[in-house]
């Protein structure tokens, strides 16, 4: 109760604060742009923007106008790690934030939260939504915040997947997109760097009924079967709902429903980006946190290592992108956001930082900028060597496990991960050279 009245309190000021802040002479930073970072939970790149079923009109929308990412990597499979480390500009080898649990801010000593560094520099800051990581969002500093999240979360009912009977503006997404709109209309002369967190496509999957019917399960093709799936066994198979095959087809269904309805909230906030003309002067970022399973390897989850849990859908568009449209394949990850963000604001650097700039691949979108991408895991407790890491190349992925276990992925011949190629002979260079592209764990 208390974080829904959080909420409304603020939406009532959202206006009053952006007329007055608006003309604050002090906080003006002139010639900037302005950032718009939009975080969806748990969204899979088997989605429309990337040809596969899951209809996503709007992410397709911003990609005509942007660069979409074809090869994006999280750097880990996890919601609190994966943020704490994209919006640290560290990985999480060293922010020590290795599950959902741990309050990311007693980690993070000598880190600058990125949005804290855009304040410090004259932006307006805000969040809308889930951003960091729902029960520890108080420990970083902003100055906005509004909370969308239900008095009583969904997942309190115990339903998995169903259809809603609230409208799209009545859904905590539906409201995050419309407070966004709010925002970009009420600062017009003001700097900003505004963060949204959608919370779908995360499960439960309990949408609007309309997003449901554009799915009957009965017309689900379901993925290629993975023979090996029966010995797949934690920390392999990651975190997966349990499900009998019969149920597969409805879940499926169930999933592209959510990321439709998220698509629809981000196209609000789109036709605000149109209505207050905000294309020249705002960058525009939308990503997930992490992958999800759905179906892929018999699995319905995430912290795998395998393409499906690591890698991630991005999209960016910026005031003088080249060859907007243009999608580039390109290895990125998301540690990279951080400076590629400071260097599209020209704002000081940050010592320290892990990432790597993606603005050359804004304006070329054939440019290399890294050689390889890499996610990591915890397995078990915390000590050296119980750490799960995978490393992408454009051609190869190399996962190697505590107990030893080592897999190799050929991309250019099985993009689906069914065939590891660890223990073939013919395959014995590729995998000294995947190996050697995995640093000594710190």
């Amino acid at each position: 109760m208390a974080k829904h009245l959080r909420a409304s309190l603020v939406v009532w000021l959202v206006p009053v604060l952006g007329l007055s802040l608006s003309g604050c002479g002090s906080r003006r930073v002139s010639g900037r742009p302005n950032v718009l970072l939009i975080v969806a939970d748990d969204l899979s790149y088997r989605i429309g923007l990337y040809r596969f079923p899951a209809r996503t009109p709007n992410l397709e929308r911003l990609a005509a106008r942007g660069r979409r990412f074809d090869r994006a990597y999280c750097q880990y499979p996890l919601c609190s790690p994966s943020r704490t480390s994209f919006l640290t500009g560290w990985r999480p080898e060293r922010t020590r934030v290795w599950g959902n649990l741990r309050p990311p801010r007693s980690f993070l000593q000598g880190a600058v939260p990125l949005q804290e560094h855009f304040q410090a520099n004259g932006y307006f800051t805000a969040r809308v939504g889930k951003v960091y990581h729902s029960r520890f969002e108080e420990e970083f500093r902003w100055d906005l915040v509004v909370d969308t999240y239900d008095a009583v979360p969904e997942e309190a009912t115990g339903a998995v997947w169903g259809p809603s009977t609230r409208k799209d503006e009545e859904e905590p997404d539906g409201r995050a997109a419309r407070h966004t709109a709010q925002l970009l209309a009420a600062r017009r002369d003001q700097p900003f760097f505004v963060a949204v967190g959608f919370l779908k496509p995360h499960d439960p999957w309990v949408v609007p009924e309309a997003y449901f019917k554009m799915y009957p399960p009965e017309k689900v093709a379901l993925p290629p079967a993975d023979p090996g799936a029966a010995s797949l066994f934690e920390p392999r198979r990651g975190v997966s709902l349990d499900l009998p095959p019969k149920k597969w087809p409805e879940a499926i269904a169930a999933y592209r429903a959510a990321v439709t309805f998220m698509d629809a909230q981000l196209g609000v906030i789109l036709d605000a980006m149109d209505r207050e003309k905000r294309w020249d002067d705002t960058v525009v970022v939308v990503l997930s946190d992490n992958g999800l399973h759905v179906g892929e390897h018999g699995l319905f989850g995430k912290m795998t290592l395998f393409e499906e849990s690591a890698r991630v859908p991005l999209v960016i568009a910026a005031p003088g992108l080249k060859q907007p449209g243009t999608p580039t394949g390109r290895l990125v990850e998301l540690v990279d956001l951080y400076p590629t963000l400071l260097e599209l604001a020209r704002l000081p650097p940050v010592p320290g930082l892990d990432g790597t700039s993606l603005a050359p691949l804004l304006e070329d979108p054939g440019r290399a900028v890294k050689a390889t991408a890499r996610t990591m895991r915890k397995v078990g407790a915390t000590r050296k060597g119980q750490l799960g890491r995978s490393v992408r190349s454009e051609r190869w992925r190399y996962t190697e496990w505590p107990d030893e276990t080592v897999e190799l992925y050929d991309h250019d011949h099985d993009p689906d991960e069914l065939q590891n190629l660890a223990a073939d002979p013919a395959a014995a260079a590729a995998l000294a050279e995947m190996k050697a592209k995995l640093p000594a764990e710190r």
